[in-house]
């Protein structure tokens, strides 16, 4: 697909946020905490891919078939950035990571990466695909150690670059250290200008690479207050587990905007992954998760607990329990199949509508379903059948084929569809493409009615933290009211999940969650644009010329030769 450029507006223009100001929570703990737990062990401007734009066909012509680009229909939503894995003190670490990475791929398809520790080096494999592309037998023999960390990502279009794929190893003048980091940095910028202009070099267009940097300059001792040193200035998201020679540390931002868990296998290992779904795959028993403003230093000796970070009310991702995370996996300590039955039951509760099926938008939309078919007494029936065998390179048909980007993917089932009154529940709607085909596909099929219900509120906001997601203009909901939403994807009825419903269903943990991207409210302020964009095109080699981006960037004056002077510049 072709790619365009467009312009991010400034997140200081009141004209394109809600009506809610940002808000800070100072609140922090008086004092730190110390423990030990015994062990047996020893510029504003971002690349999109072009795609077609509800808002502006709403407007110009509303019974116009969006029929003019093909878009594929797992791009119209949000995207999970990575996934972290580390492994402390098992002879089958890299193979315990490779297989907690394939729990965690839905979490990231672009790269993976495993770094693993043998005779104080460390020895690292990364490479572009999935894990099973990246990885396989005679890989990782060569991955030898008792400890190793892995990691999966996605990434924006354009910086599925080799030397972006984590996790990154560098050395420094007291050893080396590697890292893998699922979060995202809102002040990646000014850190990265501050050490270019203190003689750093950066070999990536990723903003973990600040981190081994102010590691590396950090004076403090022993090697885990440099870690501490280092996150005390990062401001944003961050989950990262660090491998040296003789330790592995995990550490989660004083937010806990994204999910990190440790358990322990049965020979006395120590585990931490972004889910409880790894830990699971691997046989390791969940004991707890890494807490807000956490750092955990594992080595011989035992794992020790230090929250040296002072840290507000913690903002936990709530997108985790409506997409991201797998529904057998635990986050933030509640069952995230539990959340989303739930969801569905609220949505059946509070917008019932007569129909004679339920049918899910899979695979994130089956659980909310479930309790949308049962609350309301109506048959749950798979009406869509996914393929899980297309990948997200297309060659599209000469002649054109209505919807073919959804076809691959979705197929409906005349039989359950014909005649029917059908309620359709998915997790969530981003820009409208999709929703828009699904309906009328389930229309083609003989369907009577279309309802839609969508297990989480209206999204109106670009997450900053470790979320990939579309600009606010592109956002339907940013700029349309739900009637004129229904309108535009062509369903019988629509309905979301109500914001305060959200929180009443979460009860006393629901100060601790973020909805940034459903109220506009931001934890952490977003004061510079999202990370990995302007670097993405210059050094990752998009196509295109300067000229080309929509907008354009700010052509600087061209500097005067410098001349020779008695033969020396």
């Amino acid at each position: 697909m072709a790619s365009t450029f467009v312009r991010t507006p400034s997140l200081q223009d009141p004209s394109l946020l809600s009506p809610h100001s940002s808000s800070f929570y100072p609140r922090a703990l008086s004092k730190p905490c110390f423990s030990i737990f015994p062990s047996p062990i020893s510029h504003k401007y971002t690349s999109v891919k072009a795609s077609y734009n509800p808002i502006s066909t709403f407007y110009t012509a509303k019974n116009q078939t969006p029929d003019e680009e093909f878009v594929d229909f797992s791009d119209d939503k949000p995207r999970e950035e990575c996934g972290v894995v580390g492994v402390y003190g098992d002879p089958e670490a890299s193979r315990l990571c490779y297989l907690a990475l394939h729990a965690l791929q839905h979490r990231g398809q672009e790269g993976a990466g495993i770094v693993t520790v043998n005779d104080g080096v460390l020895q690292s494999i990364t490479g572009v695909g999935l894990v099973s592309e990246v990885f396989n037998e005679s890989k990782l023999d060569q991955l030898i150690g008792n400890n190793s960390i892995g990691h999966v990502r996605y990434s924006t279009a354009g910086s599925s670059m080799l030397k972006n794929v984590q996790p990154f190893v560098a050395g420094y003048r007291y050893g080396s250290v590697g890292v893998a980091h699922n979060g995202n940095l809102v002040n990646y910028k000014s850190l990265r200008h501050m050490l270019e202009d203190n003689g750093s070099i950066f070999n990536t267009t990723s903003d973990t690479e600040v981190v081994l940097h102010l590691i590396a300059i950090s004076k403090a001792r022993p090697f885990f207050l440099r870690i501490v040193e280092a996150c005390e200035k990062l401001q944003g998201a961050y989950s990262m587990v660090f491998l040296t020679e003789d330790k592995l540390v995990a550490v989660r931002d004083p937010y806990g905007f994204r999910p990190l868990v440790m358990g322990r296998r049965s020979n006395g290992a120590v585990v931490f992954a972004s889910e409880t779904c790894a830990l699971d795959l691997i046989e390791a028993t969940y004991e707890r998760e890494v807490l807000p403003g956490e750092v955990l230093v594992v080595d011989k000796d035992g794992v020790q607990s230090l929250c040296l970070m002072p840290h507000p009310e913690p903002k936990q991702c709530i997108f985790e329990h409506i997409y991201f995370s797998l529904p057998n996996s635990v986050v933030f300590g509640r069952s995230v199949y539990d959340s989303r039955r739930a969801f569905g039951e609220i949505l059946a509760t509070e917008s019932p509508v007569d129909c004679d099926v339920v049918i899910a938008v899979p695979d994130s939309g089956v659980v909310a379903a479930v309790g949308y078919a049962e609350k309301a007494g109506v048959p749950f029936q798979q009406g869509l059948i996914r393929s899980h065998y297309v990948g997200r390179t297309f060659i599209e048909p000469s002649q054109k084929i209505r919807d073919f980007g959804v076809k691959l993917k979705l197929a409906p089932v005349k039989a359950v569809l014909e005649g029917k009154r059908v309620v359709v529940v998915d997790d969530s709607i981003v820009r409208g493409t999709t929703s828009s085909k699904i309906v009328r596909l389930i229309k083609e099929a003989g369907a009577k009615e279309v309802h839609m219900r969508i297990a989480s509120p209206p999204i109106i906001g670009s997450c900053y933290y470790g979320v990939d997601t579309p600009s606010s203009e592109e956002l339907i909901s940013n700029r349309l009211n739900v009637e004129q939403i229904r309108e535009y994807i062509g369903s019988d009825s629509l309905a979301f999940l109500s914001l305060d419903s959200l929180r009443k269903l979460l009860g006393g943990d629901s100060p601790n969650f973020c909805y940034a991207c459903f109220s506009g409210n931001y934890p952490v302020e977003p004061k510079e644009s999202k990370v990995k964009s302007i670097g993405d095109f210059v050094d990752d080699g998009l196509t295109g010329v300067i000229d080309s981006i929509d907008g354009g960037w700010v052509q600087g004056p061209r500097l005067p030769k410098v001349e020779k002077v008695g033969g020396a510049l």
